[in-house]
């Protein structure tokens, strides 16, 4: 599946895509609040300024995505990988980190604290 793939059927009503392969997809400024992507592959995937709110992106791998600007405000990342990922300025309110895994080159918004999330750092 593509990017266009995907937002083609999320905007047909289709919300649940558990475990989908989006390598490298470009997914900027996409509008899928309540999507469901479970165990994903988003690795390097450029979601900049994407609208997530309150999507599933449990044990998805995020490494190396762009997130930059993403409004993640109540999104299920527990246990995502998020190592390399980009989070610069991204919307984090409510969102459930426990668990997450981040490394030295994962950026976030100043002053956040990924300790203070339950993340895990490897």
């Amino acid at each position: 599946m593509d990017a266009e793939e995907l937002k083609r059927r999320y905007a047909a009503g289709e919300r649940y895509f558990p475990g989908v392969n989006l390598i490298a997809a470009k997914l900027i400024a996409a509008y899928l609040p309540g999507i469901n992507l479970w165990g994903a592959d988003l690795s390097a995937a450029n979601l900049a300024k994407a609208k997530l709110w309150g999507a599933d992106l449990s044990r998805a791998n995020l490494a190396n995505a762009n997130l930059t600007k993403a409004n993640l405000c109540g999104v299920k990342l527990h246990e995502a990988n998020l190592r390399g990922a980009k989070l610069n300025l991204a919307k984090l309110y409510g969102a459930d980190l426990s668990g997450a895994y981040y490394d030295e080159s994962t950026k976030f918004s100043r002053g956040f604290d990924p300790q203070s999330k339950n993340m895990q750092k490897f």
